[in-house]
């Protein structure tokens, strides 16, 4: 069946369809990454967009289930110039194009993406409609046009509900704006007792948490459209120690006083490099997203520059001069890419003990959670003492 993707700016493409049929728009964006097509389909972070792989072949090691890194895709559409219908790798539980067509994502090869990309690099990112009707392309810019883009991905990526991860170490809140499993694992696999929430959860409810340190996770869109987000972190900023990532990241700036503006095209794939100001190294970063923060924007706030951008200088890591808090724009829980940022997790939890020891009164919330633990644990009766003695 033929397929044809149209931008906004009348620009037309004609291939072969795979996946779902039907109509779908999104933003048009690319990724750069050689490996890793699943976990890319799976990033909660393209919520809403088309996205072109510029890697030639994609398909030839099918889909498997431990890969993913949400529960389902949340793409709009998936460009490629050659789809491998036939995977070859003995971990396949099936193809692409069976992942596709279950969630209704509609999919198409054998159109020139080398053209594609450098169009979106050249005019920057834009609306486009994947098809696999036969509309006239007047239609299609006129259904294009009516079809407003997604403000709204946060709410639709994050978890409903707060769910746990349990651990035998300090406990961390999650704030899911939109979290990849990723970032779970290299929590959980410290041991550390890991506690998921909703993206709309009040810094209140994070007090009661009794959380050891606040990590804030990745996210599709615009930061500016979560202002509830910045509010809440405001809030925390000093009481516990934040570690931001991606969105996290521009949500942590923008808390601190900061602003953020959009990309002309972003930065999405395994291969961006990114230096440390403080050693001078150079990092090989997996990177998703389309915003950035304003360097100018800085000035006047409490935040210092930490990491940048090597290519276009952009800021990639921020860290607060007064409290406990940094971030960075790219993912140091790869899934896909390299792992050589995964230090900073082992950096977060070094700043936790830091606090803790420099805080050593705890607050009441903190007591009655150690209160709670001791009693899972089997100390019944001496958490019943501590229970009563900070509810006092």
């Amino acid at each position: 069946m033929q397929a044809r993707l149209l931008l906004e700016d009348g620009t037309l493409f004609t291939g072969k369809s795979f996946g779902a049929e039907g109509d779908s728009v999104g933003e048009v964006v690319f990724n750069t990454g050689i490996t890793g097509y699943q976990e890319v389909l799976s990033d909660p972070s393209y919520c809403g967009q088309i996205v072109t792989m510029t890697y030639p072949l994609i398909g030839n090691y099918g889909i498997t289930r431990d890969d993913f890194e949400s529960i389902r895709p949340f793409i709009h559409g998936f460009v490629v110039r050659e789809h491998e219908i036939v995977p070859s790798n003995w971990r396949a539980e099936y193809t692409l194009g069976d992942l596709l067509k279950e969630y209704g994502i509609p999919g198409i090869s054998g159109i020139d993406t080398r053209m594609l990309t450098r169009r979106i690099r050249h005019h920057g990112v834009m609306k486009g409609i994947l098809t696999t009707s036969d509309k006239r392309v007047e239609e299609l810019l006129e259904l294009m046009k009516a079809t407003p883009l997604m403000t709204d991905q946060v709410s639709r990526v994050s978890t409903k509900s707060v769910f746990g991860c349990p651990g035998t170490k300090e406990r961390i809140v999650l704030v899911d704006f939109g979290s990849k499993s990723g970032i779970i694992r290299d929590l959980t696999k410290r041991g550390r007792d890991v506690v998921v929430v909703p993206q709309d959860t009040t810094a209140e409810q994070i007090r009661r948490l009794a959380p050891d340190g606040i990590l804030l996770s990745n996210g599709p869109g615009d930061p500016k459209d979560v202002p509830h987000a910045a509010k809440m972190i405001a809030e925390l900023l000093g009481e516990f120690p934040i570690f931001g990532i991606c969105l996290g990241h521009q949500l942590f700036a923008l808390a601190s006083g900061a602003d953020t503006e959009k990309l002309k095209f972003g930065h999405r794939g395994g291969n961006h490099p990114v230096k440390e100001l403080k050693s001078g190294r150079c990092y090989i970063t997996s990177q998703n997203h389309g915003y950035t923060v304003k360097e100018e924007s800085i000035a006047g706030t409490e935040l210092e520059v930490t990491h940048i951008n090597n290519n276009d200088r952009t800021i990639e890591g921020l860290r607060h001069k007064k409290y406990p808090a940094f971030s960075v724009q790219y993912h140091p829980e790869a899934a896909p890419g390299p792992f050589d940022s995964s230090y900073l997790f082992d950096e977060f939890l070094t700043l936790i003990r830091e606090h803790k020891e420099s805080n050593p009164v705890l607050p009441k919330q903190a007591q009655i959670a150690a209160a709670y633990q001791a009693a899972r644990t089997g100390s019944a009766n001496a958490a019943k003492g501590e229970l009563h003695y900070a509810e006092k």
